[in-house]
């Protein structure tokens, strides 16, 4: 005897279909083809240094995750795969990955560039309420995704096309780690 069909069709795109949006976006990752070589005075160029901060901001999201889970380790289970995509997102910008999965984010990218005095979370920081740690990592992923957005005109295509997948690719986390608010 099969089960009747549940009547309630689901309200936005299904979890596993914004998963593999985002799979696809970290797809469109391309070669580097720059030939933005650098500023007369041997500095980084323009490219390089928007490159680095965009590494240094997906390693400040992955600390805030990691301290989100080390405050709530319930939430664990959910905010892993959001942090492993976050890790993957830096790496993408030049970020190079510290040796163990629980690391405080590299200082590799920062290193790259100039400071810009992009702020970082201290586990003090997290909610006490599961609810409010979330929505804070849905704001930080909002704020970072419309700031990559707005920069698109700005830097060469390659380097466009992948701030704008991994824009969408934290759109997608916003809706994830709001699911099921109401």
């Amino acid at each position: 005897m099969s089960l009747p069909a549940s009547p309630r069709l689901p309200s936005g795109p299904r979890r596993r279909s914004l998963l593999a949006s985002a799979a696809g976006a970290a797809l469109l990752v391309g070669c580097s083809g720059g030939s933005d070589s650098g500023d007369p005075d041997g500095g980084p160029s323009a490219t390089e240094r928007a490159r680095a901060r965009a590494a240094r901001d997906s390693e400040v999201l992955a600390g805030r995750y990691t301290a989100v889970i080390a405050a709530h380790p319930g939430l664990a289970e959910r905010l892993r795969p959001l942090r492993e995509d976050v890790l993957r997102h830096a790496e993408a910008f030049g970020a190079v990955r510290a040796p163990s999965p629980e690391a405080s984010p590299s200082v590799s990218a920062r290193a790259a560039g100039p400071q810009d005095g992009s702020e970082t979370v201290p586990p003090s920081g997290v909610p006490a309420r599961e609810k409010d740690a979330l929505a804070l990592l849905a704001d930080a992923e909002r704020e970072l995704a419309g700031r990559r957005t707005g920069v698109l005109a700005e830097v060469p295509g390659e380097l466009a096309r992948l701030l704008a997948s991994v824009a969408a690719a934290g759109a997608a986390h916003v809706y994830l780690l709001t699911e099921g608010d109401g």
